[in-house]
C-alpha cells in the first residue's frame, strides 16, 4: 500500500523532473484543487441521490469520478506538502474537534450546524 508520504515524494520528484516547482505555489495549488473539486462536482451534479449511490458502477462515469478524486487528492497532498502539514495529523486533530462540537446525543439526525468552539 502506497503511504501518504510516498505520493508526496513522488508529486516531488514529477514536479521537479518537469521542473514545475516554479508553478506549484500554494496559491496556485490551492486554485488548481478547487478547479478538480469542482470537475469532481460536474460528474455528480445532476445525478439523483441513487444515481450518485451508484455512480462507480456505471462504466463511463465510474472511471471519471476515480480519476477526479484521485486529481483532488494528489493537488491536496502537493499543497500539504509545501506547506509542511501533516494530512493525517490534521485531520485525526480536526476529526476531534468535530466529536466535541456535534455531540453524537444532540446531533443524531440532524444537519444544523455547530457553533464554534
Amino acid at each position: 500500500m502506497t503511504s501518504i508520504d510516498d505520493l508526496a515524494d513522488r508529486l516531488r520528484m514529477f514536479a521537479a523532473e518537469r521542473d514545475w516547482e516554479q508553478f506549484h505555489t500554494p496559491k496556485n495549488l490551492a486554485m488548481a484543487l478547487a478547479g478538480e473539486t469542482g470537475e469532481l462536482l460536474a460528474e455528480l451534479q445532476w445525478l439523483t441521490p441513487e444515481e450518485s449511490w451508484n455512480v462507480m458502477d456505471d462504466p463511463k462515469a465510474g472511471p471519471r469520478v476515480q480519476g477526479e478524486l484521485a486529481d483532488v487528492f494528489l493537488y491536496l497532498i502537493r499543497l500539504a506538502d509545501l506547506l509542511d502539514v501533516d494530512l493525517v495529523e490534521s485531520a485525526a486533530a480536526k476529526l476531534a474537534e468535530n466529536a466535541q462540537r456535534y455531540d453524537a446525543d444532540a446531533y443524531r439526525g440532524s444537519a444544523r450546524k455547530a457553533p464554534p468552539l
